[in-house]
């Protein structure tokens, strides 16, 4: 082999090749658990229920009764999602700020967290891994059996979830910062609330409430999706109607949902233009 092609020649092509080859037999295997079988839907049995559900999606509900309903059940849905962040972020602040290790008194001069300090640290953190491992909808049907339907559930569900989440995101931002000027305040005798007021909360504050504003916009989403389960809102709405087979009351609720995404998702990108 000559000089140039020794050159030309990648040196880890074994690895690379060796990897691509683990990769696909990793989703191979993942396809063959889940039963992976997309052909189905070209079976005729498969076909024929697929036009007769479309078919009945038309014409759409357009009634005025019907479309106040929807205006109720749209506004309902923002409702639940606002607030249900709204919760979040009033719980996921004080967690976050227990328990990042940025605003430690103890580790000034040692560099070494004491050790009741450092177990609240790990619980609280243990806390946000627990709320944000169970999915919202789980919460929700937890609250619908607790409180029974209605748009409570649905608040406490994304809540709790969004809570862990927004937690450990905020903790990662406040880890990330330079932190002198945190520690400068902390040596000369400051707080942990007065060192978080003057010095870290500035320098996070933009990507805190970028986050935010996206957690709100993800609500909306999950909002809907938390009306299945009977916690309100549109999904709710929608439920009802697919269990009465009313396709046209469906599609009217589906292009709803369409146009409150994309609101949801302008206004959330305004919001975060405004922040840059």
């Amino acid at each position: 082999m000559s000089i140039q092609n020794k050159a030309l020649r990648d040196p880890a092509w074994h690895e690379r090749l060796f990897s691509t080859w683990l990769l696909v037999a990793v989703i191979m295997a993942c396809l063959y658990v889940t039963e992976f079988k997309p052909w189905t839907l070209l079976d005729e049995t498969s076909l024929r229920a697929t036009r007769q559900f479309l078919a009945s999606f038309f014409p759409p509900a357009h009634d005025v009764v019907f479309l106040k309903l929807i205006v109720v059940s749209t506004w309902q849905t923002i409702a639940v999602a606002t607030a249900g962040v709204t919760l979040a972020l009033i719980v996921a602040v004080p967690l976050a700020l227990i328990a990042t290790r940025t605003l430690s008194i103890s580790r000034i001069g040692s560099g070494r967290v004491a050790l009741v300090p450092k177990i609240i640290r790990n619980a609280t953190r243990g806390v946000l891994i627990v709320l944000r491992s169970i999915p919202e909808l789980v919460w929700g049907l937890l609250f619908v059996r607790a409180i029974g339907l209605g748009d409570t559930a649905g608040v406490l569900a994304i809540a709790l979830t969004y809570c862990g989440m927004m937690g450990k995101v905020f903790l990662e931002i406040m880890e990330s910062q330079d932190a002198r000027s945190t520690d400068t305040l902390l040596i000369n005798g400051a707080s942990r609330g007065q060192a978080f007021l003057y010095a870290t909360l500035p320098s996070c504050l933009p990507e805190m409430v970028s986050y935010t504003v996206f957690r709100w916009e993800c609500a909306i989403r999950s909002s809907v999706i938390l009306g299945f389960v009977g916690a309100g809102g549109l999904g709710q709405q929608m439920d009802l109607s697919m269990r009465m087979l009313a396709g046209g009351q469906v599609v009217t609720m589906l292009a709803a949902f369409v146009a409150l995404v994309w609101v949801a998702d302008v206004v959330s990108k305004q919001l975060r233009a405004l922040l840059d």
